[in-house]
């Protein structure tokens, strides 16, 4: 069957739907262990291990949220999904910040659906009868069902983004990112998002999109998502492109032209292998410069120019490969003078909104 052998935690407090989930999740051929509320999930946890977990956000005692951050405090490499009923796109916009790999929306009209989400989130062995190609178009087709939200509410399309960006400094083991993005308006038109991928690559991207307007927003989770959506096949061995800044941009390309959203994005892509120290940087549009900063100042590197992503007749992004040296970093910068100037004096404060400053930014690398 299908699902055979997996080990499936199904954490929800409509007892009606999760009894309805899990014969059918056991018709599949899967072992459901149910919990009826997010503190009674986290015990189940705790006792044995899952292959994946199935979520509610609204429950009693201990939310699907907080549940979920202390799973994988636990143990981040077990997938989980969503299923939401509540429509808050802010919340299920964190649980996929939080590591989520999926999520579906109540009610589920065909129960096919989770089997598929399940499959998108598993090891290639039980993905080898699902195209990739299919289970990308299905995770974008949940996630354009809250596009026509994002246009018209400003209010809920900065709240959603807001929550993409990361804290102002983030530590890793070996390395540390810090960055400061100025904004003039609800939505920030610049994106930024770093992942430690493994144990020996780190990813850092910054975006500039166009135009600017409340789609932004959007393009800022579509972004994330299908970067999120690399991590995991990447985790379970199935594909290398999320440490391969070339083939990201091509594979993001493909995504954003078809995303409908008619919007285009400048990019810079960085992966650094940390044990060598060695970064690969591939750029799409012109908006954004990528920089070796050290005692003498800011160098740009030497990218060549090209068509930026969201282009039908795209082309392909420009690559380098650079060794960083003791005590150099790497940034990327808006080309305004005045973001490069605060770059230099180390002025580092995440996401701003600030009417006196140019909007843009700029992100850096130090180890």
């Amino acid at each position: 069957m299908a699902l055979k052998d997996l080990i499936i935690l199904l954490v929800e407090d409509d007892p009606v739907f999760r009894r309805i989930v899990a014969s059918f999740l056991d018709s599949r051929g899967a072992t459901v262990i149910e919990a009826d509320d997010g503190e009674q999930g986290l015990e189940k946890f705790k006792q044995r291990a899952f292959d994946i977990v199935l979520a509610d956000l609204s429950m009693p005692i201990m939310g699907g949220l907080v549940m979920l951050k202390k799973m994988s405090e636990i143990n981040p490499r077990t997938p989980s999904i969503v299923i939401s009923g509540n429509q808050v796109m802010a919340d299920v916009v964190e649980a996929l910040r939080i590591g989520a790999s999926d999520y579906l929306v109540k009610p589920v009209s065909d129960l096919f659906l989770i089997e598929n989400a399940i499959k998108q989130c598993l090891d290639e062995k039980h993905t080898k009868d699902v195209q990739l190609e299919d289970i990308e178009e299905l995770s974008y087709q949940e996630l354009q069902d809250n596009l026509a939200l994002l246009e018209q509410n400003a209010e809920a399309a900065k709240s959603v983004q807001q929550q993409l960006f990361p804290p102002s400094q983030i530590n890793y083991l070996t390395a540390k990112i810090d960055y400061s993005l100025f904004k003039t308006d609800e939505v920030s038109a610049y994106f930024i998002d770093t992942v430690n991928v493994g144990d020996k690559h780190l990813v850092m991207y910054m975006a500039h999109f166009h135009p600017q307007d409340n789609r932004a927003a959007f393009a800022s989770v579509l972004l994330k998502s299908f970067v999120n959506q690399k991590l995991k096949l990447f985790r379970n061995g199935t594909t290398q492109a999320i440490i391969e800044p070339y083939n990201m941009l091509t594979y993001l390309n493909e995504r954003m032209t078809k995303s409908g959203l008619d919007i285009c994005i400048d990019i810079v892509y960085v992966v650094v292998e940390l044990t060598q120290y060695r970064a690969s940087i591939a750029q799409a549009g012109q908006g954004l410069r990528c920089y070796i900063r050290n005692n003498e100042g800011l160098t740009p590197l030497a990218l060549s120019d090209s068509l930026q992503l969201g282009i039908l007749d795209w082309g392909h992004p420009s690559a380098q490969f650079r060794t960083l040296m003791p005590g150099e970093q790497l940034c990327i910068s808006s080309s305004k003078p005045a973001h490069k100037q605060m770059l230099l004096e180390n002025q580092f404060h995440g996401l701003v909104y600030d009417t006196q400053t140019p909007t843009g930014g700029y992100v850096q690398l130090s180890f």
